[in-house]
């Protein structure tokens, strides 16, 4: 289950993101953070939970008027397969079901499991 991001969940994400090589450097993570803690409601960060409420994962997104940009996806190493991301995919497209899924291009394998 896609869930918006709250702040108690600061940690966990910061986790989740130093997965990915952007973001090794802390003042790339630093700023990440300040995005998903501003009031700005362009950039938002979805946690990837089970049916037990343990987080799984993360996935930033960019909303603009039309699209929902998948900036990237993290998930905790035992999760990282083609089903969880068509089942994060699948939850995107619900939850902006009047938006098209696009991503960044070091993304754009997760397009495959669009509608």
């Amino acid at each position: 289950m896609l869930s918006k991001y709250k702040k108690s969940f600061e940690k966990q994400v910061m986790g989740y993101l130093s997965y990915l090589p952007d973001f090794k450097n802390f003042q790339n993570l630093a700023d990440e953070m300040r995005l998903y803690n501003s009031d700005n409601n362009q950039f938002d960060v979805l946690t990837y939970t089970n049916e037990m409420g343990n987080c799984l994962g993360i996935v930033g997104i960019q909303l603009t008027s039309h699209f929902v940009i998948i900036r990237y996806l993290s998930l905790a190493p035992s999760y990282r397969t083609a089903e969880v991301a068509q089942d994060i995919i699948k939850e995107l497209d619900k939850l902006y079901p009047e938006k098209k899924l696009t991503t960044f291009p070091n993304w754009t394998n997760l397009l495959k499991y669009t509608k």
